[in-house]
């Protein structure tokens, strides 16, 4: 078998790999590294070097410094203060979306979604719709902002180096900007004007005021009656049994002083308690401020497969977590037994300021409350003084954005702007290894002429189209791809490739790559394609489908929009 046909075989079982969700996305790009290995497409010598290239340093520095914006409370304060609070629900969506979108170009689109989500949730509630009005087009802006600059996405910095790789020089800073604030602009009309409207509000104005389902534990007192009884006394009460244990173990006999209840209600575990005669599981004594606020659990929070009962001992006592989300209904385990995942939605139940802290360390999406974080004036001034430094040494000096953001990041650990715990563990590390594990799969598809007889073949079909209709293909072609598969493999993937085919078809390279950016970060057709859109997908009550309803539209005006801005720019 040929070289060629050996890197087709292995990009292509990776694919199938990707595509089937039942491997993590980085175990399955170290397979793909390894098969090459074993093969002979990649050496020894160079199998780790991916571990090393500008890009991956600069993807890991930029999640520190913009780390350490979110943690500083500006960027949650510059939101509140720019969304008028007294609007139409439009002119607030509108004004949501665009502060968003700002600032998901300079920082990680995670964490502009934890700072401006809670506002979003805010809007629908003071304009008596349900969240799903404002939280998926909220998610949406926030990937369109990160096409509009260099850092704006892990892919973004991919790309910049292929084209350092291929042509010899990365992207500016701002090279993308103007396809993609084009792109973002257009998809800004689209989202706060017409797109919410095309989601289902599958709940009344009225029904808006429900408190969402949560899932809590109550304890059978000493003395207790039997079921009838009890359920009797849980139907009065609003709630539903889900379970039965006994010592840790389901039970399904009679009732027993000491037996634990896994029980659904509307209200709050005390209310119910209140109203059936059992005891709450609550370890912690609620303070007189005390507040419970839901939250979602994003990826990369630090609570991430510790049990539940561990809040408490990550906050010294301060915050517990006091019911859980619909996950725990469906699985009827005991909540000691339960593993936090990303998605999940907790309740907390601590002091305002406690909440406030804890929610923006450990990366929690706040959706029924907000509570700012407190703004340090002289530390948040360093800390966006030394991001904006920077950015001026990339764009003005000349500076890599390797050197300049892990310079910046050293600078914020030396002069502790960045408490010593969050400085690793902001660093989201399957996408480092996906990173660097797919750099040389990527080039030794390059290297082994597959890619060039894939460029031949687009090429062909691609020849005697004008300029225009083969950037809106390379866009599109790279946007399906991203449905299936990390943006960042979607990227080193189709980087190469849509060189190759810009040489064929003797137009700009830059033009192809950067419809290939566009692309990459397009997926607005399923909840999977992109974390944000995962997020949003439980908080919003969405459904698979539901993603298309809204995003189809959104996507051709995404293709659209960059050809025909590209084209023009590289005609």
């Amino acid at each position: 078998m040929t070289p060629a046909a050996l890197s087709a075989l292995i990009l292509g079982i990776t694919l199938v790999l990707f595509v089937s969700e039942k491997v993590r996305h980085d175990l399955v790009a170290l397979i793909a590294l390894f098969a090459c290995l074993a093969v002979g497409l990649v050496t020894p010598a160079k199998a780790f070097l991916g571990f090393a290239d500008p890009a991956v340093l600069a993807v890991a520095a930029v999640l520190v410094v913009g780390r350490a914006v979110e943690l500083s409370g500006v960027a949650s304060a510059m939101a509140k203060m720019m969304i008028p609070e007294h609007a139409g629900f439009v002119f607030r969506l509108t004004a949501l979306l665009a502060v968003a979108m700002l600032l998901s170009a300079f920082m990680n689109n995670i964490a502009a979604l934890v700072i401006t989500m809670p506002i979003a949730t805010e809007i629908a509630r003071d304009s008596r719709l349900p969240p799903t009005a404002t939280l998926m087009p909220l998610a949406f802006a926030t990937i369109l902002g990160g096409m509009t600059t260099l850092i704006g996405t892990p892919a973004n910095l991919i790309l910049s180096s292929v084209r350092e790789t291929e042509i010899g020089a990365p992207f500016g800073f701002f090279t993308m900007t103007p396809v993609g604030v084009a792109v973002s602009l257009l998809g800004l009309v689209y989202l706060a004007w017409i797109g919410w409207r095309l989601l289902p509000i599958r709940r009344s104005a009225e029904q808006v005021k429900r408190p969402p389902w949560r899932v809590f534990e109550l304890t059978v007192p000493l003395a207790e009656g039997g079921w009838d009884d009890l359920l009797d006394r849980l139907r009065g009460a609003r709630a539903r049994l889900l379970a039965q244990f006994r010592e840790g173990a389901a039970s399904l006999g009679a009732l027993r002083p000491g037996d634990r209840l896994l029980v659904m209600s509307r209200a709050n575990q005390w209310t119910v308690a209140e109203r059936t005669g059992l005891e709450t599981a609550a370890q912690l004594a609620p303070a007189a401020d005390a507040v419970t606020a839901r939250v979602a659990v994003a990826h990369g929070s630090l609570l991430i497969n510790l049990g539940y009962d561990q809040v408490r001992t990550q906050t010294d006592d301060q915050i517990e977590v006091v019911a859980v989300g619909p996950r725990v209904a469906r699985e009827k385990q005991p909540l000691v037994r339960m593993r936090i995942r990303a998605g999940d939605q907790l309740y907390l139940r601590g002091r305002p300021d406690d909440l406030a802290r804890f929610i923006a360390r450990a990366r929690l999406l706040e959706i029924d409350r907000l509570d700012p974080v407190p703004v340090a004036p002289a530390r948040s001034a360093a800390i966006l003084a030394i991001f904006g430094i920077s950015i001026a040494a990339i764009v003005i000096g000349g500076l890599s954005p390797a050197i300049a953001f892990l310079g910046a990041a050293a600078l914020l650990a030396g002069l502790r702007l960045l408490p010593a715990e969050e400085i690793y563990r902001s660093i989201d590390w399957t996408v480092i290894v996906l990173l660097a594990a797919m750099i040389p799969v990527g080039q030794s598809f390059d290297d082994s002429g597959a890619a060039a007889i894939a460029a031949q073949w687009l090429g062909s079909v691609l020849a005697d189209l004008p300029l225009v209709a083969v950037l809106a293909v390379l866009c599109a072609v790279t946007m399906l791809l991203s449905i299936f598969l990390n943006n960042v493999a979607t990227a080193v993937i189709m980087g190469p490739l849509a060189i190759d085919v810009a040489r064929l078809l003797g137009v700009s390279p830059d033009a192809a790559l950067l419809a290939v950016l566009i692309g990459a970060s397009s997926d607005f057709l399923t909840p999977i394609g992109h974390q944000n859109n995962l997020l949003v997908m439980g908080p919003g009550g969405y459904r698979f489908t539901d993603y298309a309803r809204m995003g189809a539209a959104l996507v051709v005006i995404v293709v659209a929009t960059a050809a025909v801005t590209l084209g023009f720019l590289y005609r």
